[in-house]
């Protein structure tokens, strides 16, 4: 089945499957927040990235052992079913240092720019890139097959204190290629040469 990304509060998850990752998208809670479950194709190893909401669909939805929950940032809208998805777990969580106190559920390992999650055979890199939050942070999965695939959070859809989605796509992201995926915090996916050119870049 051909991955389009398109998930709603209630409907079934989306699934892209690439050639070590399996990636599990699903929408949850009043603000139809996007979470994305990450499974190691070799090892099993599953690592959920943002426990938004609705913690009884996210359970269901790892079915088995979790390795952690990264939260992209601060905001609770992101974080509400945390506590809840670990003690069902016993996932390791994690966050962006700079936002690591201000989540109410403790964060047992603080992400900085260049860190990386192993989860079996693939590995994912954190980005410190504040933007709606200081301490958000953008998980990026370079896929030795095809193309990087990048997990944004906010920070392409909402301003804040830091620099604008405009200012990460031509400075921070510049690195990588347009063809990257995006897959944000709320809405549908979308790629790095298509965000681009919504800003003139």
């Amino acid at each position: 089945m051909t991955y389009h990304g398109i998930v709603h509060v209630g409907g079934p998850p989306a699934v892209h499957e690439l050639a070590q990752l399996i990636v599990t998208k699903i929408a949850v809670g009043p603000k139809a927040a996007n979470c994305y479950l990450l499974r190691d194709r070799l090892s099993g190893e599953q690592v959920l990235i943002d426990a938004a909401d609705d913690a009884p669909a996210l359970i269901q939805l790892v079915n088995g052992e979790l390795a952690a929950v990264v939260t992209t940032h601060r905001h609770r809208d992101h974080w509400r079913a945390l506590a809840e998805v670990v003690a069902a777990t016993g996932a390791v969580t994690m966050a962006g240092a700079h936002d690591a106190g201000a989540i109410e559920v403790p964060t047992k390992v603080a992400l900085h720019d260049g860190d990386e999650i192993r989860l079996g055979h693939s590995v994912l890199t954190a980005m410190h890139l504040a933007g709606d939050a200081p301490g958000a942070v953008a998980l990026v999965y370079d896929d030795p097959k095809g193309h990087p695939h990048l997990f944004t959070g906010d920070l392409l859809s909402a301003a804040g204190a830091g620099p604008t989605p405009a200012e990460l796509l031509t400075g921070a992201l510049a690195a990588l290629p347009d063809e990257t995926w995006v897959y944000p915090a709320r809405g549908n996916d979308s790629t790095l040469g298509a965000e681009r050119a919504g800003i003139g870049a």
